[in-house]
């Protein structure tokens, strides 16, 4: 297991030498408030989007497949500390239900996303996508939390392509404040996605926007992270409080003045996630079931418009989905929200295309896939 946060020093040090070419441009934005002046950076974002991902949206078909969780992450609802939250692990025939359904749908992704389940156990999870290999045509993404290096070289050798793991804050301070180290073993989230892109795997990561005591210099450097460690793909939402944790408890204290502390709201995310697209051209970026939640009759359309390029629709069985309450009120709650024939139409009405096949990262050989960034 990983324990220590040497890695994740040297980054965070190598993102603030990049900041004092950056940050001062992306505190900018993060803190802009003029109606016209954001409208430029969500054109920036989205001719970004067109000029290095094009037109497509490509959909990946989410499996949450257990929400059991080792953790105490003071944000998540999955936390082991959550007693009254009812439990469930689907078995390997349950989810190559859902993994069929995604095929037939036309997906060429899969993403089986859980908490850290250790009943999830490296041969299970290796015959699981050996499985998926072996009986579709399916990429697979997994994001199944801090994992052994020799539990990740397993799955990429049995098949799995990618791998998300959200680091959520580049503010060592905030990050461990939030998330409550295990016994004897201290997470570094950015050394763990380097082993997976050294094994092979496209790698994500992502971060929560508005979490008590982010301020802005930390989410800016949040998105020169994103850049520092070339991220395949990059999921921005907001923060949202569950009732059953401590951050959602009104005796939490953000330990920063008012003035900067960053909201968890809709134009924030907004605002990150152009951000992400402009720094991180290349990047996969999907207009996530969070922002839908702050906005469920238009935040995917929202997304989109500032830069995302990917969909994940929900194929966890209803009988579980409900059980997996990261936060509360989740949009992909709603069958026809989740619908295949709603998803597509609302991509068509905004003149986008339905992507087909894995949908990779297309990487611009031959030009520089890190550009000096002008937003004007």
């Amino acid at each position: 297991m990983f324990t220590g946060t040497g890695v994740r020093r040297t980054l965070l040090q190598e993102a603030t030498v990049d900041s004092r070419n950056g940050c001062e441009d992306i505190l900018s934005w993060l803190k802009e408030e003029n109606t016209d002046r954001l409208e430029i950076l969500w054109k920036k974002a989205d001719a970004t989007r067109r000029q290095y991902v094009g037109d497509e949206v490509h959909l990946r078909g989410l499996v949450e497949i257990s929400n059991t969780c080792v953790h105490q992450c003071a944000y998540c609802g999955l936390r082991a500390g959550n007693t009254a939250l009812e439990r469930y692990r689907m078995t390997a025939d349950e989810v190559m239900e859902c993994v069929r359904e995604a095929q037939r749908l036309g997906y060429g992704t899969v993403v089986l996303q859980g908490g850290e389940d250790r009943q999830l156990s490296t041969r299970w999870v290796e015959s699981l996508v050996r499985r998926i290999r072996n009986e579709t045509i399916l990429t697979v993404t997994l994001s199944l939390g801090e994992r052994s290096e020799s539990e990740l070289r397993s799955w990429r050798r049995a098949g799995a392509d990618r791998y998300f793991l959200r680091f959520e804050t580049s503010d060592a301070q905030l990050f461990d404040r939030i998330h409550p180290s295990l016994p004897g073993r201290r997470s570094d989230r950015p050394a763990i996605l380097c082993v997976l892109k050294d094994l092979g795997y496209e790698i994500g990561s992502g971060v929560m926007v508005g979490i008590p005591g982010q301020t802005y210099e930390s989410l800016a450097g949040d998105i020169l992270l994103f850049r520092r460690l070339d991220l395949d793909m990059i999921g921005v939402g907001p923060f949202l409080p569950h009732p059953a944790t401590p951050l959602g408890s009104a005796g939490w204290i953000s330990g920063i003045p008012a003035s900067e502390q960053v909201p968890n709201s809709e134009i924030m995310v907004c605002k990150v996630l152009a951000l992400s697209r402009v720094y991180c051209p290349e990047a996969n970026i999907p207009s996530t079931t969070a922002l839908a939640t702050l906005n469920k009759s238009k935040g995917f359309e929202l997304g989109l418009e500032r830069g995302a390029n990917v969909i994940m629709p929900n194929l966890t069985p209803l009988r579980y989905r409900r059980m997996y309450e990261i936060y509360p009120d989740k949009a992909c709650y709603s069958q026809t929200l989740s619908s295949p024939e709603a998803i597509h139409e609302r991509i068509r009405s905004m003149g986008r295309i339905i992507g087909k096949g894995p949908g990779g990262r297309r990487r611009r050989h031959g030009e520089n896939c890190s550009p000096k960034v002008s937003i004007r």
